[in-house]
């Protein structure tokens, strides 16, 4: 075991010995719903069995936990490709054979997930590659899409912002000054649209460094220093 990510429900192994040539790596970002994927696993002990099916959704979100860190898995891929208990961990694959996504849930019959192979993931198996883990950035908050009032909207050119529900105690966004009831617009200038887009910006790069939330207020524009911490299991 190189190193292991619970948050991301990924992993990295080292071969004890040789390994066939690793494959052609897409980008689950561009894939649309009705694109033809290949799961490939072990299901129930069958080993390299393989089953096809459509993408029936993106963009799903799966809740994780690990310790006292808990995160939703951006983007996962849903499928309609039979999976069964020996499924995760195997590749999904689309129609040319390129690895987008890595086979993670079996939410029901008819019903799979896989986390996507995208520029986020890609990050997170680069840190794992040389670091074995995996250092985010922690706010404390928890917050929830919400969509602008139509004239707000047209202001900041964004529909939705994330409205805090609760500030952590004691956390930097606390520290910080934000308060429940806070539509959150953007972190250092990006445009925040959902939980993910958040996420995207607390990694290790953000730990300690000054970052600027610009929220919305009683209707007024307010903007807050925050100095986010290392998150910690």
């Amino acid at each position: 075991m190189v190193g292991i990510d619970r948050l991301s429900d990924l992993a990295v192994l080292r071969a004890d010995r040789d390994v066939p040539d690793p494959p052609e790596y897409g980008d689950a970002d561009h894939l649309k719903v009705g694109n033809l994927v290949v799961a490939v696993g072990n299901p129930l002990g069958l080993a390299g069995s393989v089953t096809a099916g459509v993408v029936s959704a993106l963009g799903r979100s799966l809740p994780v936990r690990s310790g006292a860190g808990n995160r939703i898995i951006e983007d996962v891929i849903q499928t309609d490709a039979a999976l069964n208990p020996g499924n995760s961990g195997g590749a999904l694959a689309d129609g040319n054979g390129r690895v987008i996504g890595i086979n993670t849930a079996v939410a029901g019959i008819g019903l799979g997930l896989a986390v996507p192979m995208n520029p986020t993931t890609r990050r997170i198996i680069y840190s794992l590659l040389h670091d074995g883990r995996v250092r985010r950035a922690y706010l404390g908050l928890v917050s929830t899409p919400a969509p602008l009032h139509p004239a707000l909207a047209e202001r900041f050119a964004q529909r939705t912002a994330l409205r805090v529900v609760e500030v952590i105690p004691a956390s930097p966004a606390a520290a910080a000054g934000l308060r429940q009831g806070d539509l959150v617009l953007a972190v250092n200038g990006v445009p925040l649209r959902d939980a993910q887009s958040l996420q995207r910006q607390l990694f290790e790069d953000a730990i300690a460094r000054r970052t600027e939330l610009t929220a919305i207020r009683n209707n007024a524009l307010v903007d807050v220093i925050a100095y986010p911490a290392e998150l910690t299991d």
